[in-house]
C-alpha cells in the first residue's frame, strides 16, 4: 500500500491540471505520482530482501542442527 495513496492524488492533480491548462499542478501531480510509484518499488524490494533473509536463516539453522 505503500506509495498508492501519493500516486492516486499525482493522477489527479495531473489530470486537473492538464484539464484547466495549469502546467505546475500538472507539474506537481507527476512528482508526485512518481514519488509515489517509487516508494512502491521500495517497499517491494523491501519485501524481497526480508524473504530472502528469512530464507538464509532457516537453511542457516538447518545446517547448524545437522552439525549438532
Amino acid at each position: 500500500m505503500a506509495g498508492k495513496t501519493e500516486q492516486v492524488k499525482g493522477q489527479a492533480k495531473e489530470s486537473v491540471g492538464g484539464l484547466i491548462g495549469n502546467k505546475d499542478l500538472e507539474s506537481e501531480g507527476n512528482s508526485e505520482r512518481r514519488a509515489g510509484e517509487a516508494k512502491e518499488k521500495v517497499g517491494h524490494a523491501k519485501d524481497k530482501i526480508e524473504e530472502v533473509v528469512e530464507k538464509a536463516e532457516h537453511k542457516a539453522e538447518g545446517v547448524i542442527d545437522k552439525a549438532k
